[in-house]
């Protein structure tokens, strides 16, 4: 028996797979079926079955076209209703895979019909637990995610959440070994553990949800602080549940190369958004006018999700060299399949060819430091809230990159500000989209506050206090 943790560090992801005597089961497959394909040539083995924990809210999954590719049937738990076919089993039905069994355990609570997959052993041990998005390391899934399709709301679904964990997974074995399907940075938690695999033992002592006295308490404590979910999620469920394009076409209809005239042409007239994936230092310097900039070395794919909305909306693409592959693929995932090319020979090409040309008012932290002595400035700080209220520079304006389309409107374009995150990946978002929407007014701090930190006169000039929002229009 072999079981694999094949692990997506950009959306925190895991997905499994699994071999017994020539049998293969994968558990929560991404949207790019070719790894899982080549794995399974590698160990000669048949796919016999796709699991599937629930309807997947931050990422599109390969189970349709897995499916297609090697006739293996999709499984779901109890009451799910996909509009392709699927396995729909019954609580605590058995699957073999080789020597191995797979029992389903209907968990329902972060979703309706959320399921954990308990592996069983050839000496008919129980082994490992699959646990989706029901448990994870530290955390438990978030209960507001499927209220409006349920009609019910998140105390509701956090309370059958709370039977689903006491009645089903607690009372197993502690050495079962956890294999969740997100770690820390994922949005379907709010308090995961940077590890990937752990005993059930050992989050029986440590997950906070297993730690409370009451079923109240629980409620209380998985709801309170739940931030509300990227808008994308609803759409990545409406594509797992009723099915989508395939990747190979998508991949193939984005990966076009446009000249700079093409480009143009068809940014011009399409209603296209211009997205550049380069390194937020290289875009500062320059790049296509409206561009937004979202670099490919970091949360590419969620940030895409969470700042530019609709999965429909046409794409235009700007990378680095031979990164438009990698772009593309990183998209698919989360479901931006409107890729309608991408600008051959990269801003390079575009600059040759002698087009108009934005940049980014951008200065260094020690001439920061040097600009705002003596003067009365307003700071904006996009960091998340639990960044800011840990350390911030002293009269600082909390306002999270995640919210940019609720709060560009506060902005007053007449007045000066100062724009920061913690080293420049999110403040170059934020300063693309801004130039995009016709805010000019501003400075963005290379670096971010890790560099402001370390200059003489911030210091000792950090405090915990969250500031009112000045610029009302």
């Amino acid at each position: 028996m072999k079981i694999e943790q094949i692990y997506t560090g950009c959306l925190a992801q895991g997905a499994y797979y699994i071999v017994s005597d020539g049998e293969a089961a994968i558990i929560d497959p991404l949207r790019e079926t070719q790894p899982y394909l080549e794995r399974l040539q590698k160990d000669n083995v048949k796919l016999k079955y796709i699991f599937e924990t629930h309807f997947h809210a931050d990422f599109v999954s390969g189970h349709v076209d897995l499916s297609k590719k090697t006739n293996a049937p999709i499984v779901y738990g109890p009451t799910a209703q996909p509009e392709f076919e699927a396995i729909i089993v019954e609580d605590n039905q058995i699957f073999e895979i080789g020597k191995i069994k797979i029992k389903v355990l209907h968990t329902p609570g972060h979703t309706m019909e959320s399921s954990c997959f308990l592996l069983i052993d050839e000496n008919g041990k129980e082994k490992a637990l699959f646990s989706g998005d029901t448990l994870f390391l530290g955390d438990v899934g978030r209960p507001d995610l499927a209220q409006k399709a349920e009609n019910m709301t998140q105390e509701d679904l956090a309370g059958l959440l709370y039977e689903s964990l006491y009645k089903k997974i607690f009372p197993l074995d502690d050495d079962i070994i956890v294999y969740p399907a997100h770690g820390a940075g994922s949005a379907c938690g709010k308090n995961m553990q940077k590890e990937t695999i752990d005993t059930l033992g050992n989050q029986k002592k440590t997950n906070y949800a297993f730690n409370q006295n009451s079923k109240e308490s629980f409620i209380k404590a998985i709801t309170d602080g739940l931030l509300p979910p990227p808008e994308y999620f609803g759409m990545n469920v409406t594509l797992n549940k009723k099915g989508y394009e395939s990747y190979d076409e998508v991949f193939s209809k984005g990966l076009k190369a446009l000249s700079p005239e093409e480009f143009e042409e068809i940014a011009e007239h399409s209603g296209a958004l211009i997205l550049d994936s380069r390194n937020n230092d290289i875009f500062a310097e320059g790049f296509v006018p409206q561009s937004i900039n979202i670099g490919l070395n970091g949360d590419f794919a969620p940030w895409v999700g969470a700042l530019i909305v609709d999965v429909k909306q046409p794409i235009l693409l700007v990378t680095e060299e031979d990164k438009e592959e990698e772009t593309l693929k990183r998209l698919s995932r989360v479901g931006f399949d409107n890729v309608l090319g991408f600008l051959k020979g990269g801003f390079q090409a575009w600059k040759e060819n002698n087009k108009e040309i934005d940049t980014v008012h951008r200065i260094s932290a020690s001439q920061f430091e040097t600009e705002i002595k003596n003067k009365d400035i307003t700071i904006i700080d996009v960091r998340k809230d639990s960044e800011y209220q840990s350390e911030h520079v002293d009269e600082a304006f909390n306002k999270p990159l995640a919210y940019i389309n609720d709060w560009i409107n506060e902005l007053n374009s007449e007045e000066h500000f100062y724009l920061h995150c913690a080293g420049g990946y999110r403040s170059m978002m934020a300063a693309s989209i801004l130039q995009a929407r016709g805010y000019r007014n501003f400075t963005e701090i290379e670096g971010g506050f890790a560099a402001i930190a370390n200059t003489e006169v911030f210091k000792t000039n950090f405090v915990c206090q969250t500031k009112v929002f000045p610029y009302i229009k």
